[in-house]
């Protein structure tokens, strides 16, 4: 299955986005969070500045987020992982909110109590979770849901390659099979559980393999390419829509960052995350767009500009809108 123009150009647009939205992020996040000197006694402060908590960013991970999305609608759902915001900002989540939420602001999504890793949108049925595995078995409660209600809708389960060794992955893919679930399981394979290599926490090579266990196919996205993505999620996507049940898709991609912000990385070999930047997926895709006259320089420098405004847009939102009042605590959330 080959993307059309209009989702080529749809593709690139939100990789641009979602790349400048989380380099920005991690800029503000930083803000307040070092020490003006090092000094004994006084670190990193996860607390500090205009973002409090962890924050997990997917520069790098783009091609799974656009290819996947570009075949759903709002009537599908996405459930995401703690690393989501590239989902997000795919399937169409508001910026404003999105990023006031993780300013813990009471116009966030979630009127600030969730924070970055429980991003909620029920408009365009957009969910996630910072629990490892989670998104599997939620994703197959929509899908389920949507047959209940008679509609072709389709879930996405995004995860990483760790959650694939979590008991909620086989017990999902299992059940998904037996009821020929329109789900579609999307396993997002930066090589690194947190610190920890694949190669040394999963005994298979590929999780695509794992499918056959579960008698529904398996399929293997090698290389970080929006296109290969989509030809990939459009197949399943349509078996998923005609009724013939769920897909493993794993796809090979990079993280340019650390798990978190903060990170020191020292589990990775010296130079790596530059050298990952090489081969970059927007880059290789821009380029794709110019050789077939898609786009031009006019074009691109307008795009770029529209993208730059949406997200200054959205994080001078978030600054200034207000925190919760104290005495909110407590509604909103689930109490006994």
């Amino acid at each position: 299955m080959k993307p059309t123009p209009e989702h080529l150009l749809w593709m690139y647009e939100k990789m641009l986005e979602i790349r400048a939205y989380e380099e920005n992020m991690a800029k503000v996040y930083m803000e307040g969070k070092l020490p003006p000197k090092i000094q004994k006694g006084l670190a990193f402060d996860i607390g500090a500045g205009p973002v409090p908590g962890e924050m997990h960013l997917a520069a790098g991970q783009e091609p799974v987020a656009v290819g996947v999305c570009a075949h759903l609608g709002d009537r599908d759902s996405v459930v995401g992982a703690h690393r989501s915001h590239h989902f997000a900002i795919a399937k169409g989540v508001p910026l404003d909110a999105m990023t006031a939420e993780m300013f813990g602001k009471d116009a966030g999504l979630g009127r600030g109590k969730g924070g970055h890793m429980h991003l909620f949108h029920v408009p365009t049925r957009f969910s996630c979770s910072g629990i490892v595995g989670a998104s599997a078995p939620q994703a197959c409660g929509a899908a389920l849901a949507a047959r209940k209600l008679g509609r072709d809708s389709v879930a996405i389960a995004f995860f990483g390659e760790g959650a694939a060794n979590q008991g909620s992955f086989h017990e999902s893919l299992n059940l998904a099979a037996v009821w020929k679930l329109p789900v579609i399981f999307v396993c997002e394979d930066n090589k690194y559980g947190i610190s920890v290599e694949k190669s040394v926490s999963t005994a298979v090579a590929s999780n695509a393999t794992r499918a056959a266990a579960y008698d529904m196919p398996g399929v293997l996205v090698e290389r970080n390419d929006a296109v290969d993505v989509y030809a990939a999620a459009g197949a399943a996507i349509a078996r998923a829509r005609n009724g013939e049940g769920p897909t493993l898709i794993e796809v090979k991609t990079d993280r340019y960052f650390g798990h978190f912000q903060g990170d020191p990385e020292n589990y990775r070999p010296k130079g790596e995350g530059a050298a990952l930047r090489q081969d970059d997926p927007i880059v290789r895709l821009g380029a794709a767009l110019r050789s077939q006259g898609l786009i031009g320089e006019a074009r691109e420098h307008a795009l770029r500009l529209r993208i730059a405004s949406r997200i200054e847009s959205a994080f001078a939102f978030a600054r200034r809108s207000p925190y919760p009042a104290a005495a909110d605590a407590f509604e909103h959330v689930f109490a006994d």
